[in-house]
């Protein structure tokens, strides 16, 4: 898939670099079809990083791709500079008024805290709210998720005995739901938090389908309202060094941080960890976009959200 993005964005040339198609504004516009509006809510901390993560993944299907990155107005970003901020982001309150196809609402480090004392939790539930009526299927990760989970279900998330952190094997639980087409009946993905919303919570919302868990890291997939929430509790997106690059920074503070599970070839953090969940990963991206986003949406996507 073409991705739309603006052509100065770093993440281009890299993405350039790995031979994945994207398309700048001048190109996209002599093309003669409408392409997807996707809207980005990135709350991670390194924002170019995970924009590189989320752009790779999203770019297998021959559907073109118009992204949007949003920022909140309620938290100053640390790690990311204010002049890529300006020029690459926008706020909630800037596009309010339009409709999107998809969005994307990413992880964030905060998940010891109460959602009520995250500094932009009532940014993030009028966000979450507008997206009902606005957005045509919205996919939550990681802290994402439980977000997510907690606004339009109630369900709380619960402090793990300790961080789970790692690749963990996940069985497919609903083979008849499109997003888990083509996944294997044992698939891998990345998992790193130290919070999770309880399986037995998961399983007991009538409102909620699973599709994917794990006996080690909990539900991975559940959707609602047949695909127009969805949560995703790991972080399918993150590259080969992802986890060794958190690994080493907690060890930089002293914190002493596990191994990450099954990354390592012999646990051994000398070793190049293997890249076991890039094809599920790009599957499960391609699966979102085509099934919930593309074959759902109207042709006109100012009619996202109107009753028939």
């Amino acid at each position: 898939m073409p991705i739309r993005i603006q052509s100065e964005l770093p993440a281009k040339e890299k993405l350039e670099n790995e031979n994945i198609f994207v398309m700048d504004d001048e190109r996209a516009i002599h093309q003669d079809i409408r392409p997807l509006k996707v809207a980005i809510l990135n709350v991670m901390p390194l924002k170019e990083e995970t924009e590189l993560q989320l752009l790779r993944v999203l770019s297998n299907t021959p559907l073109q791709v118009d992204v949007t990155f949003l920022n909140v107005r309620s938290h100053v970003s640390q790690n990311t500079s204010a002049s890529h901020l300006n020029k690459f982001y926008t706020f909630y309150d800037e596009i309010k008024n339009e409709k999107f196809d998809g969005l994307i609402i990413t992880g964030a480090p905060v998940e010891q805290l109460p959602f009520e004392e995250v500094d932009y939790w009532e940014e993030l539930c009028s966000i979450m709210e507008w997206s009902k009526t606005n957005v045509t299927s919205t996919l939550h990760i990681c802290w994402g998720a439980q977000a997510g989970l907690y606004y339009h279900f109630g369900l709380e998330k619960r402090e793990l005995p300790k961080k789970i952190v790692g690749i963990y094997p996940h069985k497919v639980m609903n083979r008849k739901e499109p997003l888990v087409r083509g996944f294997d009946d044992i698939f891998y993905a990345p998992h790193s938090r130290y919070t999770e919303v309880p399986a037995e919570a998961v399983h007991a919302c009538e409102d909620l389908k699973i599709l994917a868990e794990s006996d080690q890291a909990g539900v991975f997939i559940c959707i609602s309202e047949g695909g127009r929430q969805v949560f995703v509790t790991g972080h399918p997106e993150y590259d080969r060094y992802t986890l060794n690059n958190e690994y080493v920074r907690d060890q930089g503070k002293g914190l002493n941080p596990d191994l990450p599970y099954n990354y390592y070839p012999d646990d051994n953090p000398e070793n190049r960890p293997l890249l076991q969940w890039r094809s599920h990963s790009i599957n499960l991206y391609s699966n979102w976009l085509n099934y919930y986003v593309y074959q759902a949406t109207p042709y006109d996507v100012d009619s996202i959200g109107s009753k028939n």
